[in-house]
C-alpha cells in the first residue's frame, strides 16, 4: 500500500545572525556582498588562531522580541536560546500566524495542539564570569580546585535556576511556551546537521497528520571561550588576525582553504501542511520536496574529519532525490556548508561529482560562511532560509571567498540572476552526520 504523503510548504522563516534580526537582513547583506566578521566583541580572543567571528550586531535585546508577560524569563536564557527566540518571533511574523507570543489572548491562526516545534542545538557553552565566581569558592587550603568543596559549598553559589540555561532542549521549550506550541516537539543536538534534521522531523510529523503546522531550525553561538577553543582543537579555523580582512578569508573548494570562521545565528521556518496554508491565504514561499538523514564515516575520531571519498555525502543526497522523485539534472543551484575546512569541503566536492557528474563543475553554489561564520546548529536553518529566498526572488546572492574554488562554481562573485526550480540544501556536521533538503519553487 502506497504510503500517503500530506505535501508540505513553507511559510515564514526567521533568522538571527551577524546581519541582524530577520531574514531580509540576512538576504539583503548576503546579496551586497557584505560581510558580517568582525574583531570578536564578547571576550578577548588575542590568543586563538582566530580572532574574528561573526556577532549579532550591538543592540540586540531579547525582551524587546517577547512578550512582556514573559521578559522575566529571558534571564534563563542563554545566547543559544536568544536566537531561537528572535528567529521564532521573526519567522511566526512572516508567516502570518497569530500566536500567544504574537497577540496574547487573540484566537490562533493554528490550534496549540496542531503546532509541533523541533530545533537542533549544541553544546551550550556556560557562561564563563558565572561559572568562574562559583568555582572559585572551591578552592582547598593550598589554593587548588577541591571538588569536595565543590559539591559542599560551589555549587550552592551558582544562581538556582543555572542549568536552565544550558540545557539543549530549552531552546525548543521557550519557543513552544511563547508561542504555545503543544503539537510534537524534539531537541536534535548533530553539530551543523541539526537544522535541516530537525526540519525534516517536522517535515515528517505533518506528512504523517500528527500536526498541521511546526516551527522547525536551529541555532547556536559559538562565540565565547570554549566554543572558540573546541574548534581550534578540532583545527576547523583559519588564521585571522583582528587587522586581517575577513572577506577572503573563508575560501570553499580552494587550493589554499584555510579554514573557517565562527558566528552565531539561528533560523527557524514555519513549515505547513499545504492544505492549513491555502484555507487561510497564506503566502506559500517555497516547495518542500524531499528529505533524507545519513550518517558518514569519519576516519579521523580526533578531529572527526568525513571521509574525503564523500560517498556517504552523496547517498544521502540520491536518498532525497528519490524522495522528492526527481534527478539530479532537476536541481538548479546547491547550498551546502561550503566552510572553507579542507577536509569537509573535500568529501562535499566528491559528493557533488558522483551525484551530478560532469555537471558538478557548472552548477551554481550558493555560499554563506565568508559571510555570516559557521553557526553550528544554526548553519541548517540559515542555509534553508537562503534557499527559500532564492526560489523566491530567482537570484543567486554574491559570494565571498578567492578567485578560485577547485573549478566549482563557488568562486568569489555578485550577485546574478538564475532560473530555480529546485534547490538541493546540504549539511553536514562535525561528528558525520548529514541532512539534505530538496526545495521548490511555489506554484
Amino acid at each position: 500500500m502506497a504510503r500517503v504523503r500530506r505535501p508540505v510548504v513553507i511559510t515564514g522563516t526567521g533568522t538571527a545572525c551577524g546581519f541582524g534580526v530577520g531574514t531580509d537582513a540576512l538576504w539583503s547583506g548576503l546579496c551586497e556582498g557584505r560581510s558580517a566578521i568582525g574583531p570578536v566583541r564578547a571576550f578577548d580572543a588575542s590568543g586563538f588562531r582566530c580572532t574574528q567571528a561573526a556577532e549579532v550586531p550591538e543592540g540586540f535585546d531579547i525582551r524587546q522580541l517577547v512578550p512582556k508577560s514573559y521578559r522575566k524569563a529571558t534571564k534563563v536564557m542563554a545566547r543559544d536560546i536568544e536566537l531561537a527566540v528572535a528567529a521564532a518571533d521573526a519567522a511566526v511574523r512572516e508567516a502570518g500566524l497569530v500566536t500567544k507570543g504574537i497577540a496574547e489572548g487573540e484566537a490562533p491562526t493554528i490550534p496549540p495542539n496542531r503546532f509541533g516545534c523541533h530545533i537542533g542545538a549544541g553544546l551550550i557553552a556556560c557562561d564563563v564570569d558565572e561559572l568562574t565566581a562559583a568555582l572559585v569558592t572551591a578552592k582547598s587550603a593550598s589554593g587548588a580546585f577541591d571538588s569536595g568543596a565543590w559539591g559542599h559549598t560551589g555549587m550552592t553559589n551558582l544562581t538556582p535556576l543555572w542549568l536552565l540555561k544550558y540545557l539543549p532542549n530549552m531552546l525548543s521549550c521557550h519557543v513552544t511556551i511563547i508561542h504555545d506550541c503543544q503539537g510534537p516537539s524534539n531537541t536534535i543536538t548533530c553539530a551543523e546537521a541539526s537544522g535541516l534534521l530537525s526540519m525534516g522531523e517536522s517535515m515528517r510529523t505533518i506528512e504523517r497528520g500528527a500536526a498541521d503546522a511546526c516551527l522547525a531550525g536551529g541555532a547556536e553561538s559559538k562565540i565565547n571561550p570554549m566554543g572558540l577553543l573546541r574548534q581550534q582543537f578540532a583545527d576547523r579555523l583559519c588564521a585571522l588576525p583582528p587587522e586581517a580582512s575577513a572577506s577572503s578569508a573563508v575560501r570553499p573548494y580552494a587550493s589554499d582553504a584555510d579554514g573557517s570562521i565562527l558566528g552565531e545565528g539561528g533560523g527557524l521556518v514555519i513549515l505547513e501542511a499545504e492544505e492549513s496554508a491555502r484555507a487561510r491565504g497564506a503566502t506559500i514561499r517555497a516547495r518542500v520536496a524531499g528529505f533524507a538523514a545519513g550518517q558518514c564515516s569519519c576516519d579521523d575520531t580526533v578531529g572527526v574529519d568525513l571521509s574525503a571519498a564523500g560517498e556517504d555525502i552523496a547517498a544521502t543526497m540520491l536518498a532525497a532525490l528519490r524522495d522528492a522523485g526527481l534527478e539530479s539534472s532537476a536541481m538548479d543551484a546547491i547550498v551546502p556548508m561550503a566552510s572553507g575546512i579542507p577536509s569537509t569541503d573535500a568529501a562535499e566536492r566528491a559528493a557533488f561529482a558522483a551525484v551530478f557528474g560532469e555537471r558538478a563543475t557548472t552548477i551554481p553554489i550558493v555560499t554563506m560562511m565568508g559571510a555570516i561564520g559557521n553557526c553550528g546548529a544554526g548553519v541548517g536553518a540559515l542555509q534553508l532560509a537562503v534557499a527559500v529566498r532564492c526560489l523566491e526572488h530567482q537570484l543567486l546572492p554574491a559570494r565571498l571567498g578567492g578567485p578560485e574554488a577547485g573549478g566549482l562554481q563557488a568562486h568569489a562573485a555578485p550577485s546574478s540572476a538564475a532560473a530555480l526550480g529546485h534547490l538541493m540544501v546540504v549539511s553536514a556536521g562535525l561528528g558525520g552526520q548529514v541532512a539534505v533538503v530538496i526545495l521548490g519553487r511555489a506554484a
